[in-house]
């Protein structure tokens, strides 16, 4: 009896550390299988995917805890007013979009805004007929007496960003309020956004894109909950932990001066709204959203109106 007791409890004393190394150390099994170049050319890529889908995962997690925890913290008003209305500048970049340049027009002369305090820049770098179209709608504005002007650019220099950038020489405005053609701003969209900027510190105030097109196509309602990710989740979380987020290049308004202090539009970039944010934010200039502000936009339809339009 005394001999087996022995053994099997030499068995049970034996540390798992010493189990360990039995097994690292057993080859009971070499040779069964030894991995080729094929099955390193397999493995190397799945578990990578693997690592960037599980980091994806985990951002995705925060970012949705953080909407969560954040969500009823961002300012809805702002702490306070003007006593006297800062000058806006409203600027338009145009390019070959005639059949959507006179409904920007109509809405965006619609503003609720003292005229005198108010400049609105059309910007217009098209080569089509939209030029002479657009021109002329400017016109009739102002013959009405409303602050629009009509700017045309033939080289094209710096795309959108040149475009933006070139507004400015002649630009009039503290805040400048940027809307693309395809955006259809609210008539009370200035008078909701530009108090914010009592605050010193502040450079931008974004405001939601909602779409009157989303159920128009598969392209539409795929496009629309992608961008309402960045929106209702991203934005609010980024903003309600303090942390950077950007500029998303339209239906927001931007301090003249953050944008001078950042260095201006820069035009050697695809991106140039994430470029200027980012630029802002690193020296210290704070940026907001306003969630509860949406400005209707237009949505392609089609590959190619989505192409159009990135173009």
């Amino acid at each position: 009896m005394l001999d087996f007791i022995g053994p099997v409890f030499l068995s049970l004393a034996v540390s798992p550390i010493q189990r360990a190394v039995n097994s690292l150390t057993d080859d009971t099994f070499a040779g069964v299988h030894k991995l080729t170049f094929f099955d390193w050319a397999l493995l190397i890529p799945y578990f990578t995917i693997m690592v960037v889908l599980s980091l994806y995962g985990l951002h995705r997690y925060e970012v949705i805890r953080t909407y969560l925890k954040c969500r009823k913290k961002l300012l809805s008003e702002p702490a306070r007013r003007f006593q006297e209305l800062p000058r806006v500048t409203v600027q338009l970049p145009v390019y070959n979009e005639r059949y959507v340049v006179q409904r920007l027009l109509e809405e965006v002369t619609k503003l609720e805004y003292p005229h005198e305090r108010l400049q609105i820049q059309v910007l217009d770098d098209s080569t089509d007929d939209t030029h002479p179209f657009a021109e002329a709608l400017v016109a009739q504005y102002q013959a009405l007496g409303l602050p629009i002007e009509y700017h045309h650019r033939t080289s094209r220099e710096g795309f959108k960003a040149g475009a933006l950038q070139d507004g400015l020489k002649t630009s009039t405005g503290e805040l400048i309020a940027v809307f693309d053609a395809d955006f259809l701003p609210p008539a009370d969209f200035l008078l909701r956004t530009v108090h914010f900027f009592t605050d010193p510190k502040v450079g931008v105030v974004q405001t939601r894109w909602s779409y009157l097109n989303r159920n128009s196509s598969v392209l539409t309602e795929v496009s629309a909950m992608l961008l309402d990710g960045h929106f209702v989740l991203e934005h609010v979380a980024r903003c309600g932990r303090g942390l950077f987020f950007n500029f998303n290049g339209t239906a927001g308004v931007l301090r003249r001066q953050m944008i001078d202090d950042a260095g201006g539009w820069q035009h050697d970039t695809l991106t140039e709204d994430c470029d200027l944010s980012y630029r802002a934010q690193l020296k210290g200039w704070r940026f907001l959203y306003l969630p509860g502000l949406d400005c209707p936009s237009e949505l392609p339809v089609d590959m190619h109106a989505f192409q159009v339009q990135q173009s």
